[in-house]
């Protein structure tokens, strides 16, 4: 079975699938933080690594991400070994995005996950917005929350207002956040006040669904 860190108890209503970005694995601050908090709401989360940081975590070398094929079957085999219910899936940046490229197909068979959540999605490289990698959130069908920062370098506000994204995906803007939803401190508000708006929304977007 794949190695995971669970938070919540295991006859919660809702569980959680929680992927990792690109550069941090599963026992980031922000993940451990979010995952915490959704437990406490009794919801299970669930988080686990791709191979390719799971690699890192073995022999502490940093690595590029797996190709799409291989983080494909990864999010596939953990939806096999923890199915549910009621369950979502969720990831930061590129676990997000990879959730994103299958949740319409699993939801037309027996996995069927009842919605997606994606925690500051990577619309583009920094100073690259020709990269662009957000055309297919255009035609998601599956119920969604997009949790983006204000300032996000991979998609901020006025940038991502002129995106087309499908009217299935509802949008909540964490204030002054950066990528990892840091505000600066002349913003008035913390990373932990940040934190705590994102696991009421995601609460929120868990039970209405």
């Amino acid at each position: 079975m794949t190695q995971v860190l669970i938070n919540g108890a295991p006859e919660a209503p809702n569980r959680v699938l929680l992927a990792h970005g690109a550069g941090a694995g599963m026992e980031h601050e922000v993940m451990a933080y979010l995952a915490q908090g959704l437990g406490d709401e009794q919801i299970q989360v669930v988080r686990f690594e791709f191979p390719f940081m799971q690699k890192t975590r073995l022999d502490g070398r940093r690595r590029p991400p797996d190709r799409a094929p291989t983080l494909l079957a990864c999010w596939r085999k953990m939806l096999e070994e923890f199915s549910h219910p009621r369950l979502f899936l969720a990831g930061k940046s590129l676990g997000g995005r990879i959730a994103s490229l299958l949740v319409d197909e699993l939801t037309m068979n027996e996995l069927s996950p009842l919605g997606l959540i994606m925690l500051g999605f990577p619309f583009s490289p920094p100073n690259k917005p020709h990269l662009f990698r957000g055309e297919h959130l255009a035609h998601l069908n599956t119920p969604s929350l997009l949790v983006q920062g204000e300032r996000d370098a991979f998609g901020n506000k006025a940038a991502v207002a002129n995106y087309p994204l499908s009217p299935a995906i509802e949008v909540l803007w964490v204030t002054d956040g950066d990528h990892s939803f840091n505000p600066r401190k002349k913003s008035g508000t913390t990373l932990d006040n940040n934190l705590n708006a994102i696991i009421h929304a995601m609460r929120n977007f868990i039970l209405a669904h």
